[in-house]
């Protein structure tokens, strides 16, 4: 039997790095698309609890839906029979127009779309690469990278973090989470009618070398594979936490 596939992304089901991703995957696998109706880029791992969703075909085992990329996984892993015939054995999510480097795993739709995958125990892939890398090839990329996750993991929430820079060769690296310094700002401003509104973030970004880190990895340009804890408690630092408790409760 054919691998299944849940393919799903951040920049929306017709998004030409997800189409790429589709028609490369096909071809090992059977891949069922449920992506955003509309771009939802840096929505994190956001669920929509409070209003009501709605999901449509768009093509044989294509579907949209009007909620986050987490959303998308949820409502595919849970949907019964509606979405998926069965639980899929890979959830992958990209390719996403842009990089994913360091500390945007924390903002990124991309990776929260996987990473919903691997919360339920799934293997899962999220897949970035710059707007100069020609999408077959980061396609091509990620599918080996995917299937190979799947044969060399038992089934449980595995997630790996690809990044393919620009300049790519093909070469490829285990890496960690660099730093990305972005220019921090918020603007504010006039609207035709003399309201305000803002925009928050600015344009720039950059990176220190750091040795072993997916930001190091773009540098060279050697595309990245970064595995994300699902655990996010800081062990180390577990003392802090009881020293604390200590003495709230004295």
């Amino acid at each position: 039997m054919r691998p299944l596939v849940l393919l799903s992304n951040d920049d929306g089901h017709g998004s030409a790095g997800i189409r790429s991703m589709r028609d490369d995957l096909s071809e090992a696998a059977d891949v069922v698309l449920v992506a955003p109706e509309n771009e939802q880029s840096a929505s994190s791992h956001s669920l929509s609890l409070h209003r009501p969703l709605r999901l449509r075909a768009v093509g044989p085992d294509v579907f949209a839906l009007d909620g986050t990329p987490a959303d998308c996984v949820y409502v595919a892993l849970y949907a019964g029979t509606r979405i998926l015939p069965r639980r899929p054995d890979l959830v992958v999510s990209g390719i996403n127009h842009g990089m994913n480097l360091g500390q945007d795993a924390f903002y990124s739709g991309t990776i929260a779309a996987a990473r919903e995958g691997a919360l339920r125990g799934i293997p899962a892939v999220a897949s970035s690469a710059h707007p100069s890398i020609d999408l077959r090839a980061a396609a091509k990329l990620t599918t080996r990278i995917a299937l190979t996750l799947l044969a060399v993991t038992p089934p449980q929430g595995v997630l790996l973090n690809v990044n393919i820079p620009p300049g790519w060769a093909g070469a490829v690296r285990a890496t960690r989470l660099g730093a990305r310094i972005y220019e921090e700002c918020v603007q504010f401003r006039l609207d035709p009618r003399g309201r305000e509104y803002l925009w928050v973030g600015g344009p720039g970004v950059r990176h220190e070398r750091n040795e072993g880190t997916d930001t190091d990895a773009y540098d060279d340009g050697i595309a990245s594979i970064t595995p994300l804890l699902l655990d996010l408690t800081w062990t180390s630092q577990y003392a802090i936490a009881e020293s604390v408790a200590a003495a709230v409760v004295q």
